[in-house]
């Protein structure tokens, strides 16, 4: 059975601890694996990338390094390896649009950055020429693990029903619902909406399928509930909008990229346009040096501790904290919850709520310094966000004090903390545009299509989803969001080409890694050594 993303988390975690008591494991030896481990890289473009490298016949490479010994004709060996790089070149060349040369070049810097101390690993592992997707793409082969060997049954499907708040059927380009149960406001809406866009951009192109959805807060599928050989052929398969590493929900985009009208906040495409504007408004190095976050803090309890790190007559944790009330904001017309007018401030703090939160892609473009504590739950891009290249880790434990060291080590370090807010912007005003949006959902539809042991049919009580009808259902705001949410024609090119899976140990060591920096910021803060830079 292949090990699931949680398996490899763990692994790293405890062989950091081991690195941590043991001093790297005695005679360099943790330096060495570590080196191993980040070289994983590029094992893993060959391992995966080439059908004919994990053809090419055992006997063969073993009296290949041999050399003297070999009873293969070393022109004929020549020949093959010869050949095989030939085929190799023209396989990049013409579905990433470089050159193996290039490709190569790409491999070996990434790998010598990632063996650094501090490493800069790029999010962009895999080459991104031509029309390549963004790395994160990688994620829909670990989310797909649980039925890579046993596929898809009907049974599966119908274990998903219970906690699904609809059933969706796509057959020949048209969209069947059952519903189950009502959603809270219109996330199902806007869900079933996106999902007629995808048709639109791809016509003719999104295979026959049927899943099932799930659009409360938390993820539902445990992972402890199917471990093990005989419950892993059990596994149901439901998509949601987030999930942790202890359980095995499907990662779907939410909801809000089309339009979220009972809070005011537009789709993506045009929001992500505001949030430009408005870090252009105010530059960086003339924002307030004090972290900032706005939201409503009934959800959780680790809001509620954040909201006690406003400033008092005692002390000033620089944070400014608000709490927000959707109630009285929707009765003032949303005035002061624009989030392209909240990108004032150098550094911003996101919090879960009772899960995952929407709000994250907002506050990681504003150019400002994201503070994020370590997350439970996540969605399907900020997987590939690394601490203190794309944000800065807070510890949840103390969080008053953790912002305070991060505020004020990115007032001694300007210049890095602008960095880090830039590289997180860029991240997701770029990687995050909608076109990527709809290739991912492309390919994860793609990929779970192929594991189906069975031919989806229309359930009894379906109805087919007309997009033209559902444009004009629902108040004033959901249509006009609904209208600028709408794909005008089917696009111009092909979906991106994705990235080959993880290999295992490129993996282990992409989480390793997080671990590792993770725990040396909380090292530093604990020193309260604000003049050490530790950031790429």
């Amino acid at each position: 059975m292949a090990a699931s993303k949680a398996d490899y988390e763990a692994v790293a975690h405890e062989e950091l601890q081991k690195e941590e008591e043991g001093g790297g494991g005695g005679g360099g030896g943790g330096e060495q694996e570590e080196s191993v481990d980040e070289g994983g890289v590029e094992h893993g473009f060959w391992s995966h990338g080439s059908k004919l490298l994990s053809d090419f016949p055992e006997s063969v490479g073993k009296q290949f390094k041999r050399g003297a010994s070999t009873t293969v004709p070393l022109f004929f060996v020549l020949l093959f390896i010869g050949a095989f790089f030939f085929i190799r070149w023209f396989d990049v060349s013409i579905f990433s649009g470089t050159s193996l040369e290039k490709a190569i070049g790409t491999f070996q810097s990434t790998e010598e950055n990632c063996t650094k101390e501090d490493t800069t690993c790029s999010t962009k592992q895999y080459p991104l020429s031509g029309n390549a997707c963004p790395d994160y793409f990688r994620w829909i082969y670990e989310d797909l693990r649980p039925w890579a060997e046993t596929g898809i049954t009907s049974e599966m499907m119908e274990a998903a029903k219970d906690p699904a708040f609809f059933r969706l059927v796509i057959l020949d380009g048209k969209v069947y619902m059952e519903k189950y149960k009502g959603a809270f406001q219109t996330r199902d809406v806007f869900t079933i909406w996106g999902i007629l866009q995808l048709l639109k951009v791809y016509p003719g192109k999104v295979p026959d399928l049927e899943l099932m959805f799930e659009c409360g807060d938390r993820p539902r599928i445990k992972a402890s509930d199917y471990a093990g050989r005989k419950g892993r052929k059990k596994v149901p398969p439901l998509f949601h909008y987030c999930a942790s590493d202890d359980t095995l929900d499907i990662v779907f985009p939410d909801w809000s990229f089309w339009g979220w009208p009972e809070i005011n906040i537009k789709p993506w495409n045009a929001l992500r346009k505001e949030l430009e504007e408005g870090n252009n408004r105010t530059k960086w190095m003339d924002r307030e040096p004090y972290a900032y976050w706005k939201g409503n803090i009934r959800t959780s309890g680790n809001r509620q501790a954040l909201f006690k790190c406003r400033p008092s007559d005692k002390h000033d944790w620089n944070a400014r904290v608000y709490d927000l009330d959707w109630g009285q904001e929707s009765q003032g017309g949303f005035k002061d919850s624009n989030l392209a007018s909240q990108c004032t401030h150098k550094y911003k703090i996101y919090m879960e709520g009772i899960a995952w939160s929407v709000s994250e892609k907002y506050i990681l473009a504003c150019d400002s310094m994201s503070l994020l504590p370590k997350s439970r739950y996540y969605d399907f891009f900020t997987r590939s966000l690394q601490p203190t290249i794309h944000y800065w880790p807070i510890q949840q434990n103390d969080i008053c004090r953790s912002v305070e060291f991060a505020v004020d080590w990115g007032n001694k370090h300007p210049q890095k903390a602008q960095k880090i807010g830039k590289a997180a912007s860029n991240f997701v005003l770029e990687e995050l545009k909608m076109n990527y949006v709809y290739d991912y959902m492309f390919h994860l539809l793609s990929e779970y299509a192929k594991l189906f042991k069975y031919k989806p049919t229309v359930p009894p009580g379906a109805i087919e989803i007309v997009p033209e009808t559902m444009a004009n259902t629902g108040g004033d705001l959901e249509k006009i969001y609904k209208n600028e949410s709408s794909v005008k024609g089917p696009a111009t090119k092909s979906p991106c080409t994705m990235p080959p899976p993880y290999d295992p140990k490129a993996l282990k060591a992409f989480l390793k890694r997080k671990d590792k920096v993770t725990r040396k910021v909380e090292k530093l803060e604990a020193s309260g050594n604000i003049k050490k830079d530790i950031s790429p």
